[in-house]
């Protein structure tokens, strides 16, 4: 039998190039569901924009962004600047760092409303986030399927995310690896991602 609550990590996802390590669910499904319910209605949550080819972009997918102090965070040519953590973001942040060992001073929030919003092919490596850092990815709501690819073998490695789940990206993974969210018309209920991370200051 495995015990989903077991704090040591799977073995690294990625064959070469990087580090992943899937922890499974890290809070039990109770934890997960309130978890879910209250960032839903209390975070301070917006239609996020990109500027792709010159055009500002509006997404149905929404973020929010918190952190130790207000951080400014770049990517897709937009700045957001971080809110004061609310007490569950807190509450998470510091299980994630128990479970990790590592330490992040910042969150971005993602709320896709069901299957078809998605993200597309990527990378975190924005100038303003620690080179190599460690980026914490815990999940509520909805399961979803989580891709990688090699950027230069385009060798491709899934997981499926199960709620309450950790996955943790560090080393050398956004300089060799692009990662996505891809859509899927088989999900029709919302699902809260948030990326633990750590700015530089």
């Amino acid at each position: 039998m495995v015990d989903l609550f077991n704090s040591n990590p799977i073995s690294n996802l990625l064959p070469y190039d990087g580090e992943v390590n899937y922890y499974g669910p890290i809070i039990t499904l109770q934890k997960s569901q309130y978890y879910f319910e209250k960032l839903l209605n209390t975070l301070a949550w917006k239609n996020d924009e990109a500027i792709i080819f010159g055009k500002r972009i509006i997404t149905k997918r929404k973020v929010a962004w918190y952190g130790n102090a207000e951080y400014t965070y770049t990517y897709s040519k937009t700045t957001k600047k971080a809110l004061p953590w609310t007490q569950e973001l807190l509450e998470l942040k510091n299980t994630v760092e128990q479970k990790t060992g590592e330490t992040f001073n910042s969150c971005l929030a993602n709320l896709y409303h069901d299957g078809t919003e998605g993200m597309a092919w990527h990378s975190d490596g924005e100038k303003d986030l620690k080179k190599n850092g460690a980026i914490g990815s815990l999940s509520l709501g909805a399961v979803r399927k989580f891709s990688f690819k090699h950027k230069n073998t385009k060798l491709p490695v899934s997981i499926i995310l199960e709620k309450g789940s950790l996955l943790v990206m560090k080393g050398a993974t956004q300089t060799h690896w692009l990662h996505r969210l891809p859509p899927t018309k088989k999900v029709n209920t919302p699902r809260i991602n948030l990326t633990f991370r750590t700015i530089i200051e």
